[in-house]
């Protein structure tokens, strides 16, 4: 006795792993993967859903093959691959120093003084009033009594030995180079220049300029002392009157 079996998806006799679509009287070419249950899935067709998913990889596959084929481009022809470099990041720029002070302010004393370029403010206060130094160089101010009673050229004439003893020891002669009155912050003031000879190396220039600039109180005078040495280990005498020419005085 036989038996029809109805029409649906049973296992392919040929293919153990698929199922195979029975008409009710022969096999069809239908076949499909078994599935847990719900609705059935043909392997001939695909559904929405399914076509949509299948879009998009194949999609997702075009853009990676773009783009490793572009990467592939930017590396170049050859086979060696350049490794990546991380982003250049700019170096910050050198902090800028600052800019060094173009005049020195001596409070002590009421004046201020231009700095000519190489020269610097003393870092230490001495007993001898050094207010700045270059190589071969220094400067320094100081106040008379009030009851000296010398006017600025009187002055300028009994500091100019102690200035020449106190920068070069034992002079053994000097020369006078310049002895005249000077303008000196819009007051009358008075230098005398030497030229020393020392008993070793080549001596050097020493000048006191004695000046009562106005600072809004009596006058009273001031004493500059510059002491140069001489030859090319010396700054030059165009800064001597450089310094001289832009003495200023403080406004209290």
């Amino acid at each position: 006795m036989s038996r029809t079996l109805p029409p649906g998806w049973y296992p392919d006799p040929d293919a153990p792993l698929l199922e195979r679509r029975w008409d009710g009287t022969a096999w069809t070419d239908h076949r499909r993967v078994p599935e847990a249950p719900g609705p059935p899935r043909a392997v001939g067709g695909a559904s929405g859903r399914a076509k949509a998913v299948a879009l998009t990889t194949s999609g997702v596959v075009l853009v990676a093959a773009i783009v490793s084929g572009a990467f592939a481009l930017a590396r170049g022809d050859g086979d060696d691959v350049v490794a990546d470099t991380a982003p250049t990041v700019a170096s910050p720029s050198p902090t800028t120093a600052a800019p060094a002070p173009s005049r020195l302010v001596d409070e002590l004393d009421g004046i201020s003084l231009p700095l000519p370029d190489g020269w610097s403010p003393s870092k230490y206060v001495t007993r001898d009033n050094v207010v700045m130094t270059t190589e071969g160089g220094r400067v320094f101010t100081h106040t008379p009594p009030r009851n000296s009673g010398n006017s600025p050229a009187g002055l300028a004439r009994k500091d100019i030995p102690r200035a020449a003893d106190s920068s070069y020891g034992a002079v053994r002669g000097h020369r006078v180079v310049r002895s005249e009155r000077v303008a000196v912050g819009g007051c009358t003031g008075y230098l005398v220049r030497w030229r020393v000879q020392t008993a070793q190396g080549p001596g050097g220039y020493v000048q006191s300029l004695a000046c009562s600039p106005g600072r809004g109180g009596p006058p009273a005078a001031v004493v500059v002392r510059f002491a140069f040495d001489a030859g090319p280990g010396g700054p030059p005498l165009a800064d001597m009157d450089r310094i001289t020419e832009g003495i200023r005085p403080v406004e209290r």
